[in-house]
């Protein structure tokens, strides 16, 4: 993760020069989930424990944001450990060759009001392809403790597990199309 930090930063000072504002993640007020169709009748849910964001904007709407984030593959968690055990292994996100999903956005697009649209390149499995998400951003305030600006967010959209490479089985049994859904809370440096 450090690496992750450093080359944000190194990004950040190259595109913003002295007028960026970097943002680093709550943790404790985030999670990245997701959600996939099992046998065309139900939805398995499942998350992932370990993970990083940065982002910088010259501006507290984050209208010209960069957010880069790194997930552990290995973090994968559908409260079911047989699953877990199955989903690292090389049928699915292969954590030995794969270790990391990344997300480096591109743009950053008010769409109206709190709605935003987010495009970037989602690296799965080691293919990298474009992917847009939609955004709720729920604006900035002052946490009453730590006195620091703080920033929130809702994310969404989907994928398709087969595009990246993800998952030998019919889309009968698992679904292809995989709801990526998230909340972020970030904190102004």
């Amino acid at each position: 993760m450090k690496k992750l930090t450093f080359a944000a930063s190194m990004l950040a000072a190259v595109y913003f020069g002295q007028a960026q504002t970097s943002w680093n993640l709550d943790k404790t007020h985030t999670k990245l989930g997701f959600s996939v169709s099992h046998m065309m009748l139900s939805e398995t849910t499942g998350d992932f424990k370990a993970y990083d964001v940065i982002a910088v904007s010259k501006t507290d709407d984050f209208i010209d944001a960069i957010i880069d984030v790194k997930i552990d593959v290995n973090s994968v968690n559908t409260d079911d450990k047989d699953r877990d055990a199955h989903l690292k292994k090389a049928d699915f996100f292969d954590v030995e060759k794969f270790p990391s999903i990344t997300f480096k956005s591109k743009s950053m697009k008010k769409i109206d009001g709190k709605k935003y649209k987010m495009s970037g390149d989602l690296t799965m499995h080691g293919v990298t392809k474009p992917i847009d998400l939609d955004v709720i951003f729920n604006g900035t305030g002052v946490n009453p403790y730590s006195k620091k600006t703080i920033a929130g967010f809702k994310l969404s959209g989907v994928i398709k597990r087969t595009d990246f490479g993800v998952g030998n089985v019919p889309a009968a049994m698992v679904g292809d199309e995989i709801s990526l859904s998230g909340s972020m809370e970030l904190v102004k440096q």
